[in-house]
């Protein structure tokens, strides 16, 4: 979980990304054949690979304890985004700054080595959120139980279904009580109930003052969740403010 200077944050602040510009490359994996050619070819005659900006000077504050909801149709930059905030990736330019330790619940499965038990499982990827063996040992009845799998937690990962995924996934994030909870769209698999049951733990934690950032196509999820909702539209913020105007935004611009 990365944590990026730190100091250079207000004391009230949590995220902050700064002017942040991201693009990918269309044609990131060529055949053997094309990259003999492009080899080849002199510089000055090569094609350049196509840009897609999935990000453009992208800017934001979130303060501790707030709880954000990032929304925008489908290749806006939400998820790009995300993984700014989490170090999965980093901007071509500006900076995203965070203070806390993160956790985050951006693929499903995600961590998860697919030869181990969900119980192994557990003890890796509560290590990896930061977590010592002696709080895993301290917690891991709670996370079981809130995942409802008891029964298939000596089974290899390998066999449970993403609804599986998901429980184990989400309990060991949110038991690892992180300062800062990052959420994609985990929240669209798995059944109604246990859905309800992991917005009810998030309210939960927003009550003890944690930091939230969540994407989701879910206007209900964000509206029981969020006071504040960003849209990005075509890589840039359009609006920044609350749920209710930021979904009519949204809608008039897909």
């Amino acid at each position: 979980m990365t944590v990026q200077k730190q100091l250079t944050l207000p004391d009230n602040t949590a995220i902050r990304a700064d002017q942040v510009c991201k693009r990918f490359s269309l044609r990131a994996n060529h055949s053997i054949k094309e990259s003999i050619v492009k080899l080849m070819t002199p510089k000055s005659r090569r094609h350049p690979d196509a840009l897609f900006t999935a990000l453009d000077n992208v800017s934001f504050d979130i303060e501790k304890g707030e709880t954000v909801g990032l929304i925008g149709s489908n290749g806006s930059g939400k998820s790009t985004m995300l993984k700014m905030v989490s170090g999965v990736m980093q901007p071509d330019s500006g900076e995203v700054l965070v203070r806390g330790r993160i956790a985050g619940l951006i693929e499903v499965g995600a961590g998860f080595a697919s030869d181990l038990t969900g119980r192994e499982n557990v003890y890796l990827n509560g290590a990896i959120l930061g977590m010592t063996k002696e709080e895993i040992d301290d917690k891991y009845q709670q996370i079981v139980d809130f995942s409802g799998i008891e029964p298939f937690m000596d089974t290899e990962v390998k066999f449970y279904s993403s609804g599986m995924f998901l429980r184990l996934a989400f309990a060991v994030a949110v038991y690892s009580n992180p300062d800062i909870f990052l959420i994609d769209e985990i929240l669209a698999v798995g059944d109604e109930a246990f859905q309800d049951k992991c917005i009810r733990r998030l309210l939960e934690q927003q009550a003890q003052g944690q930091t939230m950032v969540i994407v989701s196509h879910s206007e209900d999820q964000i509206k029981r969740l969020c006071k504040r909702c960003i849209v990005l539209s075509h890589s840039h913020v359009i609006f920044d403010g609350e749920p209710e105007e930021a979904f009519s935004i949204m809608r008039k611009n897909l």
